[in-house]
């Protein structure tokens, strides 16, 4: 992404994402740098892995449904990541599109498609037999396997 920063770049890729959420009434805000919020709390988050070649995978993630209790013995969130967010609990912190919006989240799918459908003039596809075939043979022989499935990086 050349001539754009780090940090903005966020905000140019996620651009549709927080137009989709407008759209169903939602007034989101980046709360620097990744996490997507609204004054209720944090909905999601951006992240972004830069590859040696030039190459970038950006993905948001979004809460629809969250059991806050669940989240908190799952999740190992130091208190200077709480303090950096200017709260002191992470149950707190989070308040996700169901309760916010109070939508189905096939609708909201359907929303954040008919979005980025419109800005980007995406069409529906299919897949193949023989594209299938071929995520399956991936699979088989590398994403299914124990050494990718448990390995850290």
């Amino acid at each position: 992404m050349d001539g754009i920063s780090f940090a903005d770049s966020y905000g140019f890729l996620d651009a549709w994402v927080m137009a989709a959420l407008e759209k169903m009434g939602i007034s989101a805000f980046y709360v620097p740098l990744n996490d997507i919020a609204t004054e209720q709390g944090k909905i999601g988050g951006a992240a972004q892995k830069r590859l040696a070649n030039g190459g970038m995978l950006h993905h948001v993630t979004m809460s629809y449904d969250i059991d806050a209790d669940k989240m908190v013995e799952v999740l190992r969130i130091g208190k200077e990541k709480l303090s950096d967010k200017g709260t002191r609990s992470a149950k707190k912190r989070v308040d996700p599109l169901r309760r916010q919006t109070g939508l189905a989240r096939a609708e909201i799918v359907a929303a954040m498609m008919d979005v980025f459908a419109e800005r980007y003039a995406a069409t529906p596809s299919v897949l193949t037999d023989g594209e299938i075939a071929a995520a399956r043979q991936r699979v088989e022989a590398k994403f299914g396997t124990p050494e990718w499935l448990h390995r850290v990086p």
